[in-house]
């Protein structure tokens, strides 16, 4: 096996061991008994845990803002009214992102290294940059100004969030439904504000 074969197998390997059991509860004996490497061909590829454990998060953070970019591309191609298929492609990306990564995409929602600054702003990048996108999708709709589309962006992530991960209760409303009925919430909302207009606009 290449290294590039088995650093990719280990990723893998940690990031199911990661998401299910925590990073406090993984150790790198584990990790390298899982994937039948020795030590020091483990700590070769990865320094240590958290080099190893931040790896990982990069990976998913990719995956996440690769299902956002592409669920945005796909809005701009629509014929609907202006800014509704990018409000639902909002909401299809994330689900999207779950759907594939299944308790994984806890390691970038409900990571519980997050007390350490740096390794909190590595954690929270991926919704960061996806926020980011969307803003951008936002600003071209409503002719916002950037702080107003940057705090819109974050809570449409936020919602975005919640959608995707109440995908895993039992009582889940089945994907199509979640992704159009949370997406008529925030049309519903966001299309009073098109041409730039807010609370601050309006007398009464």
């Amino acid at each position: 096996m290449s290294a590039d074969d088995r650093r990719a197998q280990v990723l893998e390997i940690a990031e199911a061991m990661f998401a299910r059991d925590g990073f406090h509860h993984v150790s790198m004996d584990d990790i390298a008994e899982r994937a039948e490497v020795s030590k020091p061909v483990l700590y070769r590829h990865f320094p240590s845990k958290l080099d190893l454990y931040l790896a990982v998060v990069d990976r998913r953070g990719e995956a996440l803002v690769e299902a956002v970019d592409a669920e945005l591309a796909l809005a701009a191609t629509e014929d609907g009214p202006p800014g509704r298929d990018v409000i639902r492609a909002i909401f299809a990306a994330f689900v999207a992102f779950v759907e594939q990564a299944g308790e994984t995409s806890s390691l970038l929602f409900e990571s519980d290294v997050t007390r350490d600054q740096e390794v909190r702003g590595r954690v929270e990048m991926a919704s960061r940059e996806a926020a980011a996108a969307i803003c951008r999708s936002l600003r071209d709709v409503t002719g916002l100004p950037q702080a107003q589309a940057d705090l819109l962006a974050e809570v449409l992530v936020g919602m975005a969030q919640v959608t995707a991960t109440s995908r895993h209760r039992p009582t889940a409303v089945d994907t199509d439904t979640a992704v159009d009925l949370v997406g008529r919430l925030a049309w519903d909302g966001v299309q009073g504000l098109i041409g730039g207009r807010t609370a601050e606009d309006d007398p009464g």
